[in-house]
């Protein structure tokens, strides 16, 4: 049996990074997870072949080898995922779709022969052997949520490493919160359910013998939605490292409570988690409870924010537009909040309705719902009716993002957040790749392009304040290239 599994091209976005690869010598962020566990519940006779569009072209040969094609993704791929489904339906190849975009939005697919909707797991048994006897229908869909200790260890020998700037790799599904907009517990649920420390650990032995030697990414969606395994967790993450002398670093995705929380925060640092993105959304509290961030409410979000950063880690935090709570003057509050917690890494997006969430489903029931999302939070496109004034919320959008990205904006930001940052323990000597990476930078940042007067003043501040976090410093402001040049862009 030949499959051919096909990861789609993601768009320029924030999470993208594209502008930023050329920087590092890389061509994509992250590798597509999800198939590469995929692959590893198939039969291992079955030959498979591995296509991310991130890194490298279809071909026709490729497709007119596969008895079948395997394609997932997310809303933001719709576009790549339909110039897949199209060549792969005029060379008469059966298509078989997962993930995301098809478990909430399948009906829209037509061309499409066959779906998984939602988790794999509890239905690959049947998957397989219907592949084996050629009787595949039309859609499966497990009853059950699945226990996550039936995932295996993904088949990073699929994957072509040396194109990726960071690994993947998950330890939980599910949120205990119930925020309106969000679709991760439409798909995954409001019980977290995590892998056992030791099968994580295991994952990453694979992926350390697989040649991979970098930072990872724990892509859960609320790394700490079960506290007490995320703890067990951790403290074999800091074993693990000890005894095989590991110094990868990790980042993950957190909610806000992560700062009531010192002994989780500590265990996080020792683990070597250098940065946690947390969905901030609003400092207004009106908008936090039209949405349900309950989490956020009645806190002090600054002092929160900065009791992450005081522990050794940099926040990149999530925010929201176009609540019906927001007034106009809710940008300047955005961008005031924003500095003053030395958000370094803000991703701003317009709020949007999400297939099958209950913001979804209340903008339908109201009238206001014109279209599908693009699952693209930089589009000054809305997919739902307003409170606001339509066109003074797109444009006070863009005036908010391209301020923030403004280069003395920016950098100021940066200084703010090494003020509060307090690592674990001295940055060490930079890896080569990190040094090309800088270099390349003084000469993009330093000198091709607009912004280099503020971008030397800047880099003399960052080594005469904090010079034992310079190299953090100078990472930072690699990456603020990438998101000025997206800024710049809307």
């Amino acid at each position: 049996m030949n499959i051919l599994l096909v990861s789609p091209q993601t768009p320029q976005t924030f999470w993208s990074f594209s502008h930023l690869m050329p920087l590092i010598s890389k061509k994509a962020a992250f590798p597509p997870l999800g198939l590469v566990t995929v692959a590893a519940m198939l039969p291992r006779d079955w030959s498979l072949e591995l296509v991310d569009l991130n890194i490298e072209s279809l071909s026709d040969g490729q497709i007119g080898w596969a008895d079948y094609v395997f394609v997932t993704g997310m809303l933001i791929h719709e576009s790549s995922i339909r110039e897949v489904i199209s060549r792969c339906k005029s060379a008469g190849k059966p298509i078989v779709g997962g993930g995301p975009l098809f478990t909430t939005g399948h009906e829209r697919f037509e061309d499409v022969d066959h779906f998984v909707l939602g988790e794999v797991e509890g239905v690959i048994d049947s998957l397989v052997a219907d592949l084996a006897s050629g009787r595949l229908q039309r859609y499966y869909q497990a009853s059950q949520k699945p226990d996550l200790t039936m995932t295996p260890i993904p088949r990073w020998d699929l994957l072509k490493m040396k194109h990726y700037a960071r690994m993947n790799v998950q330890f939980s599904r599910g949120c205990p919160f119930n925020c309106d907009f969000c679709d991760i517990i439409v798909m995954y649920g409001r019980k977290p359910r995590t892998k056992p420390a030791a099968q994580l650990i295991g994952e990453l032995d694979a992926l350390r013998a697989a040649g991979w030697n970098g930072s990872v990414f724990i892509v859960d969606d609320n790394f700490i939605g079960h506290r007490a395994h995320a703890k067990a967790m951790l403290r074999a993450l800091i074993a693990w490292r000890s005894q095989r002398r590991v110094k990868w670093t990790f980042l993950t995705e957190a909610s806000l409570n992560l700062a009531d929380d010192p002994e989780l925060l500590s265990l996080m640092t020792q683990a070597g988690f250098k940065s946690v993105f947390v969905g901030i959304e609003s400092p207004e509290e009106a908008s936090l409870a039209e949405c349900s961030k309950t989490q956020n409410l009645r806190r002090d979000l600054v002092s929160s924010v900065q009791t992450i950063q005081r522990a050794g880690m940099e926040v990149m935090g999530g925010f929201i537009v176009g609540f019906d709570s927001d007034k106009p003057g809710v940008f300047a509050r955005q961008m005031q909040f924003i500095r003053e917690a030395g958000v370094v890494t803000a991703m701003v997006g317009l709020l949007t309705a999400l297939p099958e969430t209950r913001l979804f489903k209340r903008m339908k029931s109201e009238g206001r719902l014109l279209k599908n999302s693009t699952g693209n939070n930089l589009d000054a496109v809305l997919n739902y009716i307003p409170t606001m004034n339509r066109q003074s919320l797109i444009d006070g959008y863009r005036r908010l993002v391209k301020e923030l990205y403004s280069p003395r904006e920016y950098y100021d930001r940066i200084m703010v957040f090494l003020r509060h940052y307090r690592p674990s323990r001295p940055h060490g000597r930079l890896r080569w790749q990190e040094l090309s990476a800088f270099f390349k930078s003084m000469w993009v940042i330093g000198v091709a392009n607009q912004g280099r007067r503020e971008y030397w003043s800047f880099m003399v501040r960052a080594l005469v304040s904090h010079p034992r976090a310079f190299s953090v410093a100078a990472q930072l402001a690699i990456m603020g290239y990438h998101f000025r040049r997206v800024a710049n862009g809307l």
